[in-house]
């Protein structure tokens, strides 16, 4: 509004400044609910706003491929003042009062093939093994680990718990094959990881009787009237693993339902899934007093997880049931998947459930390649939101089997059991790296890298330590940077090479 001359000599200056108040006041007010009720800018949501934690030095773990160091530490480096990152320096920036998820473990899976070869070595490299890849003191600390429910292509043969035709009560079901090697080592690595693994199963395959091509193998599907007894199955399974001393912390629906191999097998579309979860599985959990085991769908690759996510998560009455997707890496890279399925239903969970790679030559050999790749798809996966990762099996003999289909592969962990000779691969410390310095609840915080050559993650631990992991993949070698609040370390990487910054 315009004001003449006159006007303004009978408003006066007092009355202008008023008018000026009470507009600012009227404006406020119309931006109550955008602001704070004192008038302040929005409080932050509780789960992005936290406490700097103490820091002082750093001590870096490495491992490099030329140099033949594994998990290495170096001598710990004090913090300088640095008020400001410049773009021309390497650096890797961290923020821990801003924090996303929380962490549920890392390791690799206990199949059949892992748990004969263990109980065909010496009682000395059983224990050295348990405590390498297990123990949270003496070795990697592994705190996640995957199992099946029935035979897989890791087994040395295809088996069910109840081979009965038409069983439907599961009067004949028996846990009794895996009593012989696998329950023992799930049991030995709970106690080596102090109780701190989480152990969840996959199903390859229903029996065969339930399934339409009446063959565990092969594909196929459930038949609709068995569809109760399979998801009464479940409970059995998990019910008489409590009984032996296995917790089983979570379960998915089935592995990779898209997948009809020349191995257990088994087809579920999308809808398929969302049925089976919303009628059978998750109220039949809930009513067995189950509902705190964590069921996730889909259990296959990253390239159309939005899409099964999208099937199941948009159908409330399944969605309900669900705590989140499990996904693997074997067909492309596709971490824009990962990430939008969380951008998408952010209140679900994301957990990487299998990785592993056909055997290239002698099972014994290492192979570092494997390692790396590992080291990249958890950084990457981790900085889109996922609360873990589980390599394929942790531990093969010296043919990377033992495997009813010939579908060997690689491994962390190669023992030969005709020599008793373990084989400590790469891989192993590449897990380790993550593993035995990323504890289960820790929260991944900000973390940025201004270094193409350098893909790194951040988390703050139960104990309010600080583990980053860094990654070269370059063949260059070179010193970075890691930057918070105004201080800064200086520190130095080699060529292929990862290491984890435990700050404290």
């Amino acid at each position: 509004m315009a004001y003449s001359s006159s006007s303004a000599k009978f408003c006066g200056p007092s009355l202008l400044v008023l008018l000026v108040l009470v507009l600012f006041s009227l404006a406020s007010a119309a931006h109550a609910g955008k602001r704070g009720q004192n008038g302040s800018a929005p409080a932050l949501p509780a789960e992005t706003a936290y406490p700097l934690p103490p820091f002082t030095q750093a001590t870096v773990y490495l491992t490099a491929r030329d140099t033949g160091e594994r998990m290495k530490a170096e001598p710990p480096v004090g913090f300088l003042d640095w008020a400001q990152p410049n773009e021309s320096i390497t650096c890797i920036m961290l923020d821990p009062t801003r924090r996303f998820q929380t962490i549920v473990g890392f390791g690799g899976a206990i199949t059949d093939a892992s748990a004969e070869t263990f109980y065909k070595l010496p009682a000395d490299k059983q224990t050295e093994i348990l405590d390498t890849c297990f123990s949270p003191d003496k070795g990697m600390g592994f705190t996640l680990s995957r199992t099946s429910i029935n035979s897989c292509d890791f087994s040395s043969g295809m088996y069910s718990y109840d081979d009965t035709p038409g069983d439907t009560a599961l009067k004949q079901f028996t846990i009794a094959h895996d009593l012989k090697y696998r329950i023992p080592l799930l049991k030995a690595a709970l106690a080596a990881s102090q109780n701190q693994l989480h152990i969840f199963a996959s199903p390859w395959s229903p029996p065969a009787w339930m399934k339409t091509n009446n063959a565990m193998d092969g594909g196929g599907t459930i038949r609709p009237e068995d569809k109760q007894a399979w998801a009464d199955y479940f409970v059995r399974y998990i019910k008489e693993y409590a009984k032996v001393g296995v917790p089983i912390w979570g379960l998915t629906v089935q592995n990779e339902p898209m997948a009809s191999q020349d191995w257990e097998s088994c087809v579920y579309t999308a809808q398929d899934e969302a049925n089976f979860v919303r009628d059978y599985l998750g109220p039949t959990l809930h009513k067995n007093g189950l509902a705190g085991v964590k069921l996730m769908i889909w259990d296959h690759n990253r390239n159309i997880m939005y899409q099964r996510a999208q099937v199941v998560y948009e159908d409330p009455k399944a969605a309900q049931y669900v705590w989140g997707e499990a996904f693997h890496w074997y067909v492309g890279d596709h971490y824009d998947s990962v990430q939008i399925v969380h951008d998408a239903f952010p209140d679900k969970n994301l957990l990487y459930t299998e990785g592993g790679e056909n055997l290239r030559g002698s099972a014994i050999d290492d192979n570092y390649d494997l390692a790396e790749r590992y080291g990249r798809n958890m950084i990457l996966d981790l900085n889109r939101w996922s609360t873990g990762w589980d390599a394929w099996n942790f531990l093969l003999d010296q043919t990377g089997g033992p495997n009813h289909v010939g579908n060997n592969c690689q491994a962390p962990v190669i023992a030969d059991t005709t020599t008793g000779k373990v084989y400590y691969h790469s891989a192993l410390y590449y897990i380790g790296h993550f593993s035995k310095f990323i504890r289960p609840g820790a929260q991944r915080i900000a973390c940025t890298s201004d270094d193409d050559r350098l893909v790194a993650t951040s988390f703050v631990n139960p104990d309010n330590s600080t583990a980053t992991v860094v990654y070269n993949g370059s063949e260059s070698d070179f010193d970075y940077y890691i930057w918070l609040a105004n201080k800064t370390v200086e520190l130095h990487i080699p060529g292929h090479a990862i290491e984890t910054v435990v700050i404290k």
